[in-house]
C-alpha cells in the first residue's frame, strides 16, 4: 500500500484560501487513483473531491464545485487541493485517500484502502 501524509490545513476566515498537499511514499503513486474527503465533528466521513491516475477527469462534491481544485503531481508524488471562498461549514478534518488505478470512480469512504491521519481545516466567520 501506498502511505499519505496531509500537511496544509490551519486556521482562516471566511472567503479565505488554503491548499493542502499529500505526500505520498511506499507503492507508486501513479498507481492510484485519488481522492480527497473530510470529517466534521458528529458527522460521518465526506467525500470532497477525485482525480484519475493521469490527473484527469475530476470529480467534485456539490458543496465545493467552483471552489475547490484538486490536482496531482506524480513526478513529485503529491495530491492537491486548492480551496478558495472558504466557508465556516468547510470546517473539518480533511484526508487523502488512495485506490487502485484500475477501479472506476467511487465517493464512498470504503472503496478506498489507503489514507492519511488527516489534517485541521478550520474556517471563522
Amino acid at each position: 500500500q501506498v502511505q499519505l501524509v496531509e500537511s496544509g490545513g490551519g486556521l482562516v476566515q471566511a472567503g479565505g484560501s488554503l491548499r493542502l498537499s499529500c505526500a505520498a511514499s511506499g507503492r507508486t503513486f501513479s498507481s492510484y487513483n485519488m481522492a480527497w474527503f473530510r470529517q466534521a465533528p458528529g458527522k460521518e466521513r465526506e467525500f470532497v473531491a477525485y482525480i484519475t491516475w493521469l490527473g484527469g477527469s475530476p470529480v467534485y462534491a456539490d458543496s465545493v464545485k467552483g471552489r475547490f481544485t484538486i490536482s496531482r503531481d506524480n513526478a513529485k508524488n503529491t495530491l492537491y487541493l486548492q480551496m478558495n471562498s472558504l466557508k465556516p461549514e468547510d470546517t473539518a478534518v480533511y484526508y487523502c485517500a488512495a485506490t487502485e488505478k484500475w477501479k472506476l470512480f467511487t465517493s464512498t469512504p470504503t472503496n478506498y484502502n489507503s489514507w492519511g491521519p488527516g489534517t485541521q481545516v478550520t474556517v471563522s466567520s
